[in-house]
């Protein structure tokens, strides 16, 4: 399969730009047909083809699942479904995958092995649900679990950049003042306080031998974060054992560290207490969610626990052993677990977390901006005194 890029004409004579996957030009036309379209023109694309591989945003997945939902509770058959969801979808990407699955189920195949065939926009979890509601008869019940865990992640998502976000926004501010000063305004000011011939106090030959650092290495500074940053990346995506090292140390982090393990733990509880009450096995759930935990430490915690589990042990104790979840989520497994309702008492830790992820990152944002308030007014103070202090012994000398 190749990916071409067309031009062709709808219903209602607009034309449609777009790209598609298709063996050749005559399959491509093909394809087309089924979608609707009259195809005009197109072309192979060639080195291009990571457009391939690339995701939907979660909320054409969130609509996808509400549409579905609605549509087959309805009793709406899923290939007229699809199509309907086909014809209206503006994002392109998400169209043609669409389209994919529609030609898939037509081949024969069932709607969890078609989405399969597109793992960067229907990940492990949302497959394995899809067929556990298949097999059970209950689609329309797992789309609509589907629809709110997708909105828990999105809301978990949007406290992450929250959290990141804000604090490098203002810091970023802090810094640039910082260096407006000690690059360009301290230097102005260095000849004409060198001029005064007097010996200069302490904290202004610490302030100038700042700003000649900076001066002289400032754009260094600047771009060191940066490197680090594509550093840090690069060794994730090289080594395993530097990207699970790197998500221990993000989980130790000091303030910010509890409140990733809380996304973390919240995403995971969620997902797994939808897995498990789909009828899906626990180790099966316990895979299917360890690449959702979006952290390595907290990844080889659930393989550990899936092992205890496959040779026999308990999953409260096999969570427990583990070392990496805090004591609240094993008192509801245990509570879970001793009831039968391990699903429900997971979604109250996903709940508890959620809350607690909501109001810790609110903390924070309330204690940044006076904090940052105070550093920058140290900061200033600190060139003033360091800028000002000889001029006034001059003056004040000059007057005795």
């Amino acid at each position: 399969m190749a990916l071409f890029a067309y031009k062709a004409m709808n219903a209602g004579g607009r034309i449609v730009r777009g790209q598609l996957d298709a063996a050749n030009p005559v399959d491509l036309e093909t394809r087309l047909k089924r979608m609707g379209l009259d195809f005009i023109n197109g072309g192979e694309l060639r080195r291009r083809v990571f457009l391939r591989g690339g995701g939907v945003p979660k909320r054409e997945l969130i609509n996808f699942c509400f549409h579905m939902e609605q549509l087959t509770r309805a009793g709406v058959p899923i290939l007229d479904g699809l199509a309907d969801l086909r014809d209206s979808l503006r994002h392109a990407r998400f169209r043609e995958a669409i389209a994919g699955i529609i030609e898939s189920i037509e081949g024969g195949r069932t709607l969890s092995q078609a989405m399969a065939e597109h793992p960067k926009i229907f990940d492990k979890v949302f497959c394995a649900l899809i067929r556990a509601g298949e097999h059970a008869g209950k689609l329309p019940a797992v789309l609509e679990s589907l629809s709110e865990s997708l909105k828990r992640e999105d809301e978990l998502a949007a406290h992450t950049r929250k959290l990141f976000m804000y604090p490098a926004f203002v810091g970023a501010i802090v810094l640039g003042v910082t260096f407006f000063l000690l690059a360009y305004l301290v230097p102005q000011m260095a000849g004409f306080i060198r001029s005064m011939g007097q010996e200069m106090p302490l904290q202004t030959r610490m302030l100038l031998a700042v700003s000649s650092f900076v001066s002289q290495y400032g754009y260094f500074l600047l771009a060191a974060p940066l490197l680090a940053g594509i550093g840090v990346k690069a060794g994730i995506k090289a080594s395993l054992a530097f990207r699970r090292r790197y998500d221990e140390l993000k989980l130790r982090l000091p303030v910010l560290g509890p409140i990733l393990r809380k996304i973390v733990l919240s995403r995971f509880a969620g997902i797994f207490a939808m897995l498990y009450a789909s009828g899906i096995a626990v180790t099966e759930a316990l895979r299917a969610t360890e690449d959702a935990a979006g952290n390595a430490a907290i990844e080889d915690g659930l393989k550990q626990a899936g092992q205890r589990i496959a040779e026999g042990q308990n999953v409260t104790l096999a969570f427990q052993h583990t070392g990496l979840f805090p004591p609240l989520v094993i008192r509801m497994l245990r509570v879970g677990e001793n009831t039968g309702a391990l699903d429900t008492a997971l979604l109250n830790v996903a709940y508890f977390y959620n809350r607690d992820v909501r109001e810790s990152i609110g903390r924070i944002q309330a204690m940044i901006e006076p904090a940052m308030t105070v550093i920058l007014g140290a900061i200033l103070g600190w060139v003033m005194l360091s800028v000002l202090g000889p001029v006034y012994d001059v003056v004040t000398r000059l007057k005795l």
